[in-house]
Formats: structure tokens, C-alpha cells, sequence
């Protein structure tokens, strides 16, 4: 979640390109509705001829490892320095920007590693006329439906032009909140039932490592449901016709995994309350058995301490049957002292007496 930044100081448009981040990989798509191409280019120079025969143009650049390439691909788009800074200097908020030529949107997509450690990459898309381009760090998976619905020329997306392709991506984007959100959401139902029957502190670090996820899921994906929602209000000029149906579909996808984040969120801390509620009820069970033993032991050390003191004159301690009295006497305060600890619901299953509310 750390953030490349420039040097302080440095001049806007400073590129913070992330140093694991491979070299750019250009993929591009022309299609119509007739026909459709891909490639993958070896230089930013190839892409002025895809965009002088294709009707809509996808160009994916996967990988900011180079500079002067983006630049290249930037120059060829008419891209301002600050839109390339906020595609290259990653993580950045959620957003939509529109300006005379393009519009700019940054969104975060949840991820799970091979580790399974949650991760949180940036996609940044422009759409202009005729075109979109997107940016990833690397290469991350998230659009390969959309390819194969172009290829396949399912539905509209080769025929609505490039806005349709826009929310579309949009739309696949908000789909991977769901996944996640829905295999948190049943660990915590699960961590549930360990937490109520058995309390243990691995229950405990479970919990607090889905609610670390959660907390970071809400904080990249509310404000992705905020600028959604401010660009289906004012979707003009780049989104248009049918694509602005879809682009309140895809708002409403994200606020339904926030919905599903928000409501695991508060399960979460629900189960950190339960669990240290019963840790201490089980702490105040044990004082309390302890506490009744010790009070049990008490006359019985009385009697004890008595019979213990060296006086010459106890009349007991020559008679025969002072040892066996002193004995009976103590058993007899035991049993009378946890009768009266089991009448009182204090010890045992509690059972009403009469009177009792």
C-alpha cells in the first residue's frame, strides 16, 4: 500500500516508476464490427497504424519499467505529463477526470498472491475518441473475459465503440471485489463457531488478519464507488448511449461488494468482542471455582489451626474419639458450605427457588 513517490521538490509530471516493475509489454486491439485484429507491438511507433485502420483501438501497456517508451506512448496519444504521472506513480485514489480530449480513470482491483497475501493493483484507463488505453504495473489477469468477448464479438462491445469497452473493463474490475469479499466473509462465519466454542488466540490472529483486509479493501473500493457514482451522474461527453446503463450496472456492483465488505467488517469486530468476552467469562468461571474451594478450606483451616496450638488443657485432645469429632466436624462444614454454594446457584446447574423472578 506504500506509494512510489518523486523526489520532494521534484517538478510535476516526475515520473515515480515503481523498480519491480518489468518492461513495458504493448498489447493492442482493433476492432469494428466486422472484424477484429490483436498483436502485440514491439515499439509505441507501431500504434499510429492500428489507429488509422481500426474503428475503436485497445492498447494495454503492461509493465512501466521504461520511461522513455511510455513517454513514446504518451506523445503518440497527446497524454498531458500529469496523466502519465497518475498512471505511473502508483497506488493512487480511485477517480474519474475529464478534460477536452480524454478522461482519465484510476481504479484498484483486489488480488490474492500465490501466498495468499491481498494485494491491491492499479489499473489507469483514457478514453478518448476512437481509443482507450490502459496501464498496468504488470501483467495481472483481470481483463481476459473482455478479450474473449471481442474475439468472440458476444454481445455489443464490438459495436458500441470504445465507451462500451471502457465500462466493460469497469464492470470486469468490479467483479474481483466479490470473490474476496465473499471468502472473508465465510471465514469469519467459520472463525465464529471457534471463537464460541473454544476461544484460543490463533482464532483471535485470524480474525484480526481478515479484518486487516477488510479495512484495506474498504479503503481502496468506497472511493471507487464515489467516483463511479459522480460519472454516471455527468457522463457526458466520453460515456454515451448505451454504455451509460452498464456504467451505473458496474457502479452498482461496487457498492454491492462494499455492502458485503462493510457488513464482514462489522462481523469482525463483533467476533473481537465475543472473543474476549468469553476468554473472560472462562477466567471469571475458573476464579470463581477457586474462590469457592478456598472458601471451603477456610473453616476447615480454622478447625484446624485450633486443634494445632499446643495448650495443655484442650479437653479434646485426651479423649478417643477427639480425632474422628474433629474430623466429622470438618466434613460436615464442607458439605454443609457446598450445599448452601448449590442452592445458591453458585456452583452446579442453577435452579430456581420459590419466589425467585
Amino acid at each position: 500500500m506504500r506509494r512510489n513517490r518523486a523526489p520532494i521538490g521534484a517538478r510535476p509530471g516526475t515520473l515515480a516508476i515503481p523498480g519491480d516493475s518489468p518492461p513495458p509489454r504493448i498489447h493492442a486491439f482493433g476492432y469494428s464490427a466486422e472484424s477484429w485484429h490483436e498483436s502485440d507491438l514491439d515499439s509505441p511507433a507501431e500504434i499510429a497504424a492500428i489507429r488509422s485502420e481500426s474503428q475503436t483501438v485497445w492498447v494495454e501497456v503492461q509493465g512501466l519499467g521504461s520511461e522513455s517508451v511510455l513517454r513514446e506512448i504518451a506523445a503518440e496519444f497527446q497524454l498531458h505529463p500529469l496523466a502519465l504521472e497518475a498512471a505511473t506513480n502508483i497506488p493512487q485514489r480511485a477517480r474519474h477526470e475529464v478534460n477536452e480530449r480524454y478522461l482519465l480513470s484510476i481504479a484498484r482491483v483486489p488480488a490474492r498472491d500465490d501466498d495468499g497475501n491481498l494485494s491491491m493493483p492499479q489499473v489507469c484507463m483514457i478514453l478518448g475518441d476512437g481509443w482507450l488505453l490502459t496501464f498496468q504495473d504488470r501483467y495481472l489477469g483481470l481483463f481476459d473475459g473482455v478479450r474473449e468477448r471481442i474475439r468472440e464479438g458476444l454481445g455489443p462491445i464490438r459495436t458500441a465503440g470504445p465507451s462500451y469497452l471502457f465500462v466493460a473493463l469497469l464492470d470486469a474490475m468490479a467483479d474481483h471485489y466479490f470473490p474476496v469479499a465473499e471468502d472473508l466473509a465465510a471465514l469469519l462465519e467459520d472463525l465464529e463457531d471457534s471463537v464460541n466454542v473454544d476461544p484460543q488466540p490463533a482464532a483471535l490472529r485470524e480474525v484480526h488478519a481478515a479484518r486487516r483486509d477488510l479495512v484495506a479493501l474498504r479503503r481502496v473500493g468506497q472511493p471507487q464507488v464515489d467516483a463511479h457514482r459522480a460519472l454516471s451522474l455527468r457522463p457526458e461527453p466520453f460515456i454515451e448511449g448505451e454504455a451509460i446503463v452498464y456504467l451505473r450496472s458496474a457502479e452498482q456492483h461496487v457498492a454491492q461488494a462494499m455492502g458485503i465488505i462493510e457488513s464482514a467488517r462489522e462481523h469482525a469486530s463483533s467476533l473481537v468482542e465475543l472473543y474476549l468476552s468469553n476468554v473472560s467469562h472462562k477466567t471469571n468461571e475458573v476464579m470463581k471455582v477457586l474462590t469457592l474451594m478456598a472458601s471451603i478450606f477456610i473453616p476447615l483451616t480454622f478447625v484446624a489451626g485450633i486443634y494445632g496450638m499446643n495448650f495443655e488443657w484442650m479437653p479434646e485432645l485426651k479423649q478417643p474419639w477427639g480425632y474422628p469429632a474433629a474430623l466429622s466436624v470438618m466434613a460436615a462444614v464442607a458439605a454443609a458450605m457446598t450445599w448452601w454454594f448449590r442452592a445458591r446457584g453458585w456452583v452446579g446447574t442453577y435452579k430456581p427457588r420459590d419466589g425467585d423472578r
